[in-house]
């Protein structure tokens, strides 16, 4: 006896997911084709059309290391996938960055994997382009004078998203550890030919700024609000959890606050939440969210002496949008 006829399919032969190493992502991921992207994103998140829970971190035995999961759902453009990511500290010690991880990309059709990429220089790209982001939409349109505190890796992606947003005429830079801060100043002169110089304190680089971008490890302010110049924008960046901040309570009093995604940032934004505790604020939540900005449901800036921040935590949907720009480019769209 013939076995019984069935209508199921041939199993069909899944492509193999591609890795990209973090040498591979510069020419894969350009800052301002990053910017677009995530400006998208902003907007499907500020329209429903991204589902992402409030990141998970697990707390290792050292009492110092972690490790964050971020999955997310995008819906414009339809794209699935996650951030796995670790936070060891001690690396710093062993001369390796203390951020490691992968983005995973999903096809958001069939559920499976097609895309793995080094988290670490998307983060970098992506990050500074949600700020170039808020810069654009925040920031005086004449911002001509930057000052970075930090001299890192997201010192100079946050170098280069300001120079595409802003007309960036002056930069200062101020660093805790004066080599570092040598070096950031030498090579970004050498890439950008644009005047970059050291500031003996952070006070000295901040006062008279149009832009500030704060991208330092530290725990406790590095930014007073008293150093703020009337229009001033402030990209902070750097703290993103809810005991650690950059910006001390007065610098958080004195501005109107927009911040990435509200519900991350009444969980983890210390640079708000630690200010309100002090009685800095008393408004239950920050001005807004900046993709509520973008889709004009709130305002921005409303005059041109106010000053604005833009508290960046980093988000799923953003990892997802520089992923799906590098799987267009390798031909996978």
């Amino acid at each position: 006896m013939s076995p019984p006829a069935t209508d199921a399919p041939e199993p069909a032969e899944l492509p193999t997911p591609r890795f990209i190493a973090a040498r591979e992502v510069p020419a894969l991921l350009s800052m301002r084709e990053c910017i677009e992207a995530v400006e998208k994103a902003f907007l499907a998140l500020a329209r429903d059309r991204t589902e992402q829970p409030l990141r998970t971190v697990i707390p290792l035995p050292d009492g110092r290391s972690s490790f964050l999961t971020m999955p997310a759902w995008l819906g414009d453009p339809p794209a699935l996938g996650a951030k796995l990511l670790t936070l060891f500290p001690g690396n710093h010690d062993r001369g390796i960055e203390s951020h490691q991880g992968l983005i995973v990309l999903f096809d958001p059709d069939t559920g499976s994997p097609v895309l793995v990429v080094d988290a670490a220089p998307v983060t970098a790209i992506r990050t500074a382009a949600a700020s170039a982001v808020a810069t654009r939409a925040l920031a005086r349109d004449d911002a001509s004078t930057l000052a970075i505190l930090g001299s890192g890796v997201q010192a100079r992606s946050h170098l280069e998203a300001m120079l595409e947003v802003r007309p960036i005429q002056r930069v200062r830079a101020w660093s805790p550890t004066r080599s570092h801060l040598d070096r950031f100043v030498e090579e970004m002169q050498a890439r950008f030919q644009v005047p970059v110089n050291a500031g003996a304190d952070a006070r000295t680089v901040v006062e008279g700024a149009d832009l500030v971008c704060t991208v330092t490890a530290s725990p406790t302010p590095v930014l007073e609000g008293g150093w703020l110049a009337p229009g001033c924008h402030v990209n902070a960046v750097g703290a993103s959890t809810a005991t650690t901040r950059e910006l001390d309570s007065d610098a958080v009093a004195r501005s109107a606050f927009f911040v990435d995604r509200m519900e991350s940032a009444l969980a983890e934004a210390g640079d708000w939440l630690l200010a309100r505790r002090e009685g800095a604020v008393r408004d239950e939540e920050p001005a807004g969210e900046l993709g509520s900005v973008l889709a004009e449901d709130r305002p921005g800036r409303r005059t041109p002496d106010q000053i604005t921040v833009f508290k960046s935590l980093g988000l799923a949907v953003q990892d997802l949008a520089a992923a799906v720009l590098i799987r267009d480019k390798l031909g996978g769209g």
